[in-house]
């Protein structure tokens, strides 16, 4: 199990500190590092600037939103970055939900999302592959564009630079079971927002027949500390932003993962108390077992034990999310 240091998206500003972990992550001998998006820092310029920073780590979207940019603007941004820094690149991918697609992006959420997704890798898949002018008759992406409202002067492009690796990784977010089941046979890796080691069955149904070098590369909050309640409390207050606040009471796919999880009635209080205005409730709700589950945190003996539970599952890339060196440099000891 390789490891990789996840560094999200910016809160109000730059972080500082971003640069030098991604530096001592890769002096510790970290496979990748990872940046992210929601509504505010975008995902590839923060990754460019580490690129220039460093020279062996490879460079990860953990995730672009496939409603931030048109197929071939993704796939023009991650071609341009892999020359850029010698082909390290790993495009991940995801369809975020309706709230920040119709309330941040201004677009329609995808009334079949799987048709969408599929159709999106399609066309990233054509133009790093640069066999032929891109051309799809898309539900969601036509190219070219043959909608009423066009000139139907459209002409089918092949990009102009030549990508250096027509089989750049390109890895899914996805949550929803059928949406996993696609990402392992359309994709070459997922990235699962939440991972329980202890509950395999979770996802079983969606992960059978995968493909020799298929990855498997969750996020888990890690912190080596003595006090295990203290060490839990990011853990839960990022939970209860996802699980309350990044989603419609309808319709919050980060809600629904948790309850298939095994915590379905915590989940919903949680839901109904962020919703409500009580946040520092919703976040004093989520469950210690919950959020213990699907991170490492405490002393550095009981990570090591519990690191060995994700070690003997199917997880091939642990991507840690820790601003604490002192934490990268013991799980970088504990699993060489």
């Amino acid at each position: 199990m390789r490891l990789g240091l996840a560094l999200g998206y910016w809160g109000r500003g730059p972080s500082a500190d971003h640069v030098p972990l991604a530096q001592e992550a890769e002096r510790l001998g970290y496979h990748s590092v990872w940046t992210a998006e929601s509504w505010g820092s975008d995902a590839f310029t923060p990754l460019t600037w580490i690129a220039a920073q460093t020279s062996r780590i490879r460079l990860g979207t953990a995730v672009a939103q496939m409603a931030a940019r048109s197929p071939t603007t993704t796939a023009m941004q991650a071609l341009t970055l892999d020359h850029l820094s010698g082909g390290r690149v790993m495009l991940g991918l995801g369809l975020s939900g309706p709230q920040v697609v119709e309330g941040w992006y201004g677009r329609p959420f995808p009334k079949s999302p799987l048709t969408a997704t599929r159709e999106y890798v399609d066309v990233v898949r054509q133009v790093l592959r640069r066999a032929a002018p891109v051309e799809l008759d898309g539900r969601f992406h036509s190219h070219p564009y043959r909608g009423a409202d066009g000139t139907g002067l459209g002409k089918a492009l092949k990009s102009i630079t030549h990508p250096l690796r027509a089989e750049l990784p390109v890895l899914l977010g996805a949550e929803g079971p059928r949406n996993i089941a696609q990402t392992t046979r359309i994709a070459d890796g997922w990235l699962p927002l939440y991972w329980s080691p202890t509950r395999p069955q979770a996802y079983e149904a969606s992960l059978t027949d995968l493909r020799d070098g298929f990855l498997i590369a969750p996020m888990a909050r890690a912190h080596v500390c003595d006090d295990l309640a203290e060490g839990l409390l990011p853990v839960k207050a990022m939970l209860g932003f996802y699980i309350g606040g990044m989603g419609h009471a309808a319709r919050n796919f980060h809600a629904d993962l948790m309850a298939r999880m095994g915590f379905e009635e915590e989940a919903r209080r949680v839901q109904e108390l962020f919703l409500a205005g009580r946040r520092e409730e919703a976040v004093l709700a989520v469950p210690d077992a919950f959020a213990d589950e699907i991170s490492l945190v405490g002393p550095r003996e009981r990570i090591a034990e519990r690191l060995e539970l994700w070690r003997k599952g199917p997880v091939t890339d642990l991507l840690v999310l820790s601003p604490d060196p002192h934490t990268l440099r013991v799980l970088a000891e504990l699993n060489s």
